[in-house]
């Protein structure tokens, strides 16, 4: 438990200190506890049942889910905060790093980054285009106790132009809407914020043909 608040506690600093800012600093560790239970899947509702049961949390289930969904946590800071807590993350001394997008997909239809996106691998039993969030992550490739483990080291959100053109509310962040960018581009700025970070490390990028989009 010591080392789970001594991990914690550095992230939530990066939260403000009124009462909202205090409510999204204790969700945002409880969180990230549910997601460590072994017997917890990530899903939202699981995560929520957790909170509930495990950690007696009284918290409305929109209010969590908006929460869950927020486009305004302070990632950028987060994330400079987590490369620093990883304790030896060279591989033969250099960076290992996965670089992928996936499909998240949502029921909510203001829900930040959503849109009707072509699943290549949906089931016959699937929709071809489900609403969903597209997300272009960077990981960390480590071996931990023999086996070959993904430490997420970012990510972005990726629309589609023409989402962005018709300037559609889940393309807006406190009513802007966010400027386009490839999800080639999207890497890049993640690789280099990342590569400046780890400044004496040669860095490894390992991907698929997505990156041609």
């Amino acid at each position: 438990m010591f080392i789970l608040r001594d991990l914690l506690r550095p992230l939530q600093a990066h939260f403000s200190d009124t009462d909202l800012g205090r409510e999204r600093s204790s969700l945002f560790a409880y969180t990230l506890l549910a997601v460590i239970v072994p017997f917890t899947s990530s899903m939202t509702s699981n995560l929520l049942r957790s909170l509930v049961t495990l950690f007696g949390i009284e918290i409305k289930k929109k209010r969590f889910y908006t929460f869950m969904a927020s486009s305004t946590l302070p990632w950028q800071k987060l994330w400079l905060t987590v490369w620093g807590l990883i304790p030896s993350p060279e591989t033969e001394g250099r960076l290992l790093v996965a670089l992928d997008d996936y499909i998240n997909p949502k029921i909510g239809k203001r829900i930040f980054g959503c849109e009707k996106i072509f699943d290549h691998a949906a089931k016959a039993n699937q929709s071809q285009y489900p609403w969903t969030q597209n997300i272009v992550s960077v990981g960390l490739l480590k071996q931990v106790k023999g086996r070959w483990a993904c430490l997420f080291l970012d990510f972005r959100f990726y629309l589609a132009r023409k989402t962005i053109e018709a300037e559609r509310d889940n393309a807006k962040i406190k009513g802007t809407v966010v400027p386009f960018q490839t999800k080639l581009e999207q890497a890049g700025q993640m690789l280099i914020g990342i590569g400046n970070h780890f400044a004496a490390s040669p860095l490894l990028v390992v991907t698929d043909s997505w990156c041609k989009q």
